[in-house]
Order: C-alpha cells, then sequence, then structure tokens
C-alpha cells in the first residue's frame, strides 16, 4: 500500500514538474491530481492532516524566525533614530509608524487590526477556520512596524494569526472539510506559541485551550507534532534557549502559600482591569468618525509619551527582555519603580492596541504579571524576611496567574511559565496562584480578553460549544405544544402508578382546578412515595414538586439557557410558562425538543458560515459595502416579514443580521421587522439609498 502511495506521489510530481514546465498540463489539473491524491489517502487514517499540520508547524517556525528578525530591524532603527534625535525623534518615529500600519490594515487586511487571536477564533467560529491568505503577511509587516518602532505589544499574537492563516491557506487549497481546517488552524496557532517562545507543550495546549476551547484528544496529535516542528525550526535557526535564564526558586516555606494565594486575587483584579481599559479605549477609538491611520499614528504617540514619565523606554515593546533581566537579579527594583512600570504598561498597552495597531496581549500580560509579583514578593520580603527570601519567585507566579486571569487559560499560563523559565519547584504556588486568579477572574467578569471582542460582534464562544451553539434556538421554535401530558392535583398515588406504567413519560404537569400549572411530578417521585410506602390514596401534591422550587422555561429565551437549567439538576423536561403570567402552560421542553434545537442549531451555523464566506467574496468587488440600519415604530417593515418586503429591496442586497437587543439573529423570511431592530446588510453603494428608503419608508 506504502508502496502505491509514493509511486502516486512521484507521478503526480512528475506530471506537475513536466507540465508545468513544458506548458502542457495546466495548474488546475495538477492541483487536483494533488486533492485526488489527498482523498486516496484519507482512508488510511490521519496521515495528510498530520503531514499538514508538520508543514505548518514549519512554515510558520520560520516566519516566526523572519518575525523576529524583523523586529530586530526595526528596533535598531529606532534606536538610531533616539541617538541622533532623541525623545522628540522617537515620538516622531512612532506616529510615522503608527499611520503606515493603520493604512496597510485599512486597506489590506482588517482582521490585522488589534492582537488577532479573537480574528482567528471568529474565523473557527463562523467561517470553518477560513482565513485570507493576505492576512498572514499583512500580519506580520504591520506587526514588525508596530513593535519594532517601540509600540507596546506582544509578538506572539501575530505569529500565532499567521500560523492560523498558513494552516487556513493550506486547508483551503487542499479542500479540507470543516473540521479539518479548523485543526490545522488550530495547528498553526500552536506552532506560533511553540516558536515565538520556545515552548512548544504550552503552544499546544493554547491552541487546544483557547483557539478550540476544547481539549479533544483527536486534535492533540496533529497538534502537538505541528508545534514541535515549529520548534524544531525556530531552534535550529535561533538556538535552543529558554526565554528566560533564571535561578531555580523553591518553595522557601509553608508560611508563603497564603501570600501566593493574595498573589493570585491581586492577578484576577489587574487582569480584569487590563480587559476593561483596553476594549474601553478600543471602544472610543473605533468611535471617532478619523480614518484609521489617524487613529493609528495617535494611539502610537500616546504610547510614545510613556518614555517622559519612564525614561529608557521600559514599558515599550514586548518588555521580556528587561523581566528576564529582573528575575535572574532576584527582582531587586525599588517598590515606587515597580509600581510606574505596573501602571505604565497598562497604559501604554492599552493606548498602542486600543487605538488598532498590531500585537500581541500574550507578552504585555507576562509583564504585567512579573512586575505585580514583584511587588507582592518585595513587600512580603520587607515584612516577613524570613518566610518570603525569593521576590524573583513571585514575579514568576505572578506571570501565570495574570494571563490565566485575562484569558482563562490557566493549563496554557502554567505550561508557558514553566518552559520559560524552565523551574519545576515552583509549580504548586504556580498551580494555586493561578487557579485562584483564573476562578476570581471568571466570577468578576464572564469574557476573557480573547471571547470579548467575539461578544461585543454578537459571536457566542462558551467552554460548552454544544450548549453554546443552541444559544441562537429559541425555546418557543422547538417546544412540544400539542398532546401535553397532565394529571390534577387531585390524582391520587394509585392512579400516577396506572398513568406511569402505561405512558412513555417519566413526568407529569400537574394543573389545579382552573387548569393553571400547579407542578410536576416525576417517576423518581412516585418511586420514592412506593418506597415510603405511602397509602394509595395519596395525591399528588404531597410528593410532586411545586412553586417556588419548580423549574421552568419560558418561550422567548434560548434553548442553551434553557438546557443550562436542565443540566444544573438532571430534569428530563420543563414546563414553558408565559413571562405575563408564569402559572399559564404554553409547552413542554424535552429531550427529544433538545437534539430537534440542536440539529436546527447546526443548519443555521452552516447557513452563517455560507453567508460569512459569501460575505468575503463580495468584500473584494468595487463599489459595495456594508450599511447598518435602525427600525423606529414608525418604519413600514416594522410587523411585516422579510418575505412580505423581498420585492421593494433592492436585488444586489443580502440582509446578514438583525441584532435585537442581547440577541443576533440571522433574517429568514419568516422573520418579522420590530421597533428598535440593528439591521446589517451588505449591496452596492449606488442602492444603498433605495435600501434605506425600502425600510425607512413611513406607514
Amino acid at each position: 500500500m506504502a508502496r502505491l502511495y509514493l509511486e502516486g506521489v512521484l507521478k503526480i510530481l512528475e506530471n506537475g514538474v513536466i507540465g508545468v514546465k513544458n506548458s502542457t498540463v495546466a495548474l488546475p489539473t495538477w492541483r487536483k491530481q494533488v486533492r485526488d491524491f489527498v482523498d486516496r489517502l484519507s482512508y488510511p487514517g490521519q496521515l495528510v492532516l498530520i503531514i499538514s499540520a508538520v508543514i505548518v508547524g514549519a512554515i510558520t517556525g520560520g516566519a516566526a524566525v523572519l518575525f523576529i528578525w524583523m523586529l530586530a530591524q526595526m528596533n535598531k532603527l529606532s534606536l538610531l533614530i533616539e541617538s541622533a534625535f532623541g525623545v522628540w525623534g522617537v515620538l516622531a518615529f512612532m506616529a510615522a509608524a503608527g499611520v503606515i500600519v493603520g493604512f496597510m490594515i485599512d486597506r489590506w487586511a482588517q482582521e490585522a487590526k488589534g492582537h488577532g487571536v479573537p480574528e482567528v477564533m471568529e474565523a473557527i467560529a463562523l467561517r470553518g477556520g477560513r482565513i485570507r491568505a493576505r492576512v498572514a503577511a499583512v500580519k506580520v509587516l504591520a506587526s514588525s512596524i508596530t513593535i519594532g518602532a517601540g509600540g507596546s505589544a506582544g509578538r506572539e499574537g501575530p505569529v500565532v494569526q499567521v500560523g492560523s492563516a498558513l494552516g487556513s491557506t493550506l486547508g483551503q487549497w487542499l479542500s479540507f472539510s470543516d473540521e479539518r481546517m479548523r485543526t490545522l488552524v488550530a495547528c498553526g496557532a500552536a506552532a506560533g506559541i511553540a516558536a515565538t517562545f520556545n515552548a512548544p507543550i504550552a503552544g499546544a495546549i493554547f491552541a487546544l485551550e483557547v483557539i478550540l476551547g476544547r481539549l479533544a484528544v483527536r486534535y492533540f496529535g496533529a497538534i502537538v507534532l505541528s508545534a514541535v516542528s515549529a520548534s524544531v525550526v525556530s531552534q535550529a535557526l535561533l538556538g535552543d534557549k529558554s526565554a528566560f535564564q533564571v535561578p531555580a526558586y523553591p518553595l522557601h516555606h509553608l508560611g508563603e502559600i497564603p501570600i501566593y494565594a493574595l498573589l493570585g486575587v491581586l492577578a484576577a483584579l489587574w487582569a480584569v482591569l487590563f480587559i476593561k481599559l483596553l476594549y474601553g479605549a478600543e471602544h472610543r477609538f473605533d468611535k471617532w468618525g478619523l480614518p484609521l491611520w489617524v487613529k493609528t499614528a495617535v494611539g502610537m504617540t500616546l504610547t510614545g509619551l510613556t518614555l517622559l514619565l519612564l525614561p529608557g523606554g521600559q514599558v515599550l515593546g514586548p518588555g521580556l527582555d528587561l523581566i528576564g533581566e529582573s528575575i535572574a537579579e532576584d527582582f531587586n527594583l525599588t517598590l515606587v519603580l515597580m509600581g510606574l512600570l505596573l501602571v505604565g504598561k497598562l497604559v501604554a498597552t492599552t493606548f498602542t492596541l486600543g487605538s488598532g495597531n498590531s500585537g500581541g496581549v500574550f507578552a504585555p500580560s507576562l509583564f504585567m504579571g512579573a512586575v505585580l509579583g514583584g511587588i507582592v514578593g518585595t513587600a512580603g520580603h520587607m515584612l516577613f524576611p524570613e518566610v518570603v527570601v525569593h521576590p524573583g519567585a513571585y514575579a514568576i507566579v505572578g506571570m501565570a496567574a495574570v494571563f490565566a486571569g485575562a484569558a482563562r487559560a490557566p493549563i496554557t499560563a502554567i505550561l508557558i511559565v514553566f518552559e520559560m523559565s524552565g523551574d519545576y519547584k515552583l509549580i504548586l504556588p504556580l498551580m494555586l496562584a493561578t487557579v485562584i486568579a483564573t476562578l476570581l477572574a471568571e466570577h468578576l467578569y464572564s469574557d476573557s480578553i480573547y471571547t470579548l471582542k467575539l461578544t461585543l460582534k454578537g459571536i457566542n464562544w462558551g467552554r460548552g460549544r454544544d450548549q453554546d451553539v443552541l444559544q441562537g434556538v429559541m425555546v418557543n421554535e422547538v417546544m412540544t405544544r400539542n398532546n401535553l401530558e397532565t394529571i390534577l392535583v387531585m390524582t391520587t398515588l394509585s392512579q400516577l402508578k396506572e398513568l406511569f406504567a402505561h405512558s412513555h413519560t417519566h413526568g407529569l404537569s400537574i394543573l389545579d382546578e382552573e387548569g393553571k400549572l400547579w407542578g410536576v411530578v416525576t417517576i423518581t417521585d412516585m418511586e420514592r412515595a412506593l418506597a415510603d410506602e405511602l397509602p394509595d390514596e395519596t395525591v399528588v401534591t404531597q410528593i410532586g414538586t411545586t412553586w417556588p422550587h419548580l423549574k421552568v422555561a419560558f418561550p422567548d429565551e434560548s434553548i442553551g439557557d434553557a438546557l443550562s437549567r436542565m443540566s444544573t439538576r438532571g430534569l428530563g423536561r420543563l414546563p414553558v410558562v408565559a413571562r405575563d403570567d408564569p402559572y399559564e402552560l404554553l409547552g413542554l421542553i424535552r429531550r427529544p425538543d433538545i437534539i430537534k434545537a440542536y440539529d436546527l442549531a447546526l443548519t443555521r451555523r452552516d447557513e452563517i458560515q455560507a453567508r460569512s464566506q459569501r460575505m468575503q467574496e463580495l468584500k473584494k468587488q468595487d463599489g459595495t459595502e456594508f450599511v447598518e440600519i435602525y427600525l423606529k415604530h414608525d418604519d413600514a417593515v416594522v410587523g411585516r416579514n422579510v418575505q412580505s418586503m423581498a420585492a421593494q429591496l433592492p436585488d444586489d442586497c443580502v440582509l446578514i443580521s438583525i441584532k435585537r437587543g442581547d440577541k443576533v439573529i440571522i433574517p429568514h423570511g419568516s422573520t418579522v421587522f420590530e421597533a428598535g431592530d440593528h439591521i446589517t446588510a451588505f449591496t452596492r453603494v449606488d442602492e444603498a439609498k433605495t435600501l434605506f428608503g425600502s425600510l425607512h419608508k413611513m406607514k
């Protein structure tokens, strides 16, 4: 079998080379031969996916090395300008870098704006992992200019996005399925972390924990091999050394445990503050009615002004070199200087990335975590010198804790710091502080620094992906309305036994004399009553569940919310009641209804992916644009459905989505327009006025 495959490869290569050389075989034919060969290889296992993952990892490793080299050249240019023109020359250089970056992003790849990882997650959630090939090139150039010129951002986010784009490009070229495409995107992300920090294990876990949002075994092999491939390439070109060369700090005293726990609490608070400030700044910059290149230039200039507060540029760039040196010297900085570094890095990163410049949030999180840990360790050493001996140990733990609080990725945080420092002796306090930071940050703010951008776009990205996909299906779409199995409050235990014996249900709704919902009785309730030897004349109200202990669903909420309520107590059904009269039984949500809702949700998700892909194709056309339309109560379309308005809309017009309150609706023919709807549509520029007129026409 292997020989046949090898002969097939040689034949393909021979045909491809001869065809290209002699121009007798067209390139599409050569690509078709490759795809046919891929299909033949698919049956024996995951060989094609594994080979593709290794290729993506190797190319990403090379791209990471190129990116690091470009950063070094930009940094040299910045130092030359600073030596020749001083601080004001650096400010002018940073402003110019912002102009260039803003123009590049606005002109060629909007996905390269900001820290990049949310865009990768969005591609996985909505487009089956499809990312435009040009994103990789624009991201590398924009990020190297931003960070090399002094922007406060990390290099890992850009390399993650570059690797993901490369994986997606290869997957599209080979016509992979959406599932394999997503896997290759995750492989590229893992390779990016592995190559940037020389941390292949952490890279693989990052791809599973953050990018895919699930720790699935079936993806693990390809992702690990991609991370290893990237590390091999980067080590061959850059050398095999840890990101930090630090001494081995042990857990010196058990009394340090409460201090490490306190560090976890402070890390969670700082991480939440970082998330809110970063997206608050992004929101304010986005509201400016100015070209992107103006915003990015202003952001870089404001970042550069930190030089006036902290001469030497300690908070500019990734800043990990300063952290590595400080940890190696047991973080012997003063508390005042560390406080300035902590606040300065937060402000500088907020201005750099909030304004739309390109870079990552990984390194700034590690920087701020190290400084915060240094502050806690130094203060602890001053108060308890016999207990806290090494403040540098707290800096290492702080790095993991702040990143975990911001990204909600505790396993990645633990492994990345362990691999970067090579120090295993701190694993216990590292795990303690990281888990505390993650749990507390999750409690204080539900979204991570990566998922918040998706949430603001109306995209749900939860850890329970099957439940999350159900957020787009409403209860009233799938609930059982007819032939509801109910009993009256005076039904006895003996009658209940007969009903359960002759029916296939495990639960019945109890109605009072007026037909209102009293409660629910299940077969478990009956079995418990029989075990307690209650008399047959016992009425169901003595064994059933009534208000306020009853769990119910409402017709206008999502199936995902209802499923969450059911899973809490392991319920098999939920009564559906009206919001204005919670005692009025409208229907039931049962397990078959959940399955029906899941099928419907998958169908809609595929439709969203198809629409998103179509949108990407339309974006390439000149003379087209996206328009935002807000409906008022006196607009003619309010109360009518999409189908009835179709004839009045422009021919070249696509209704993308309708945001209604906190929900995002994918419009169908039966979707009814309501006052307050926020409609996103795609149309030709010359027909936008007609579209507005059709939807805003007065009644």
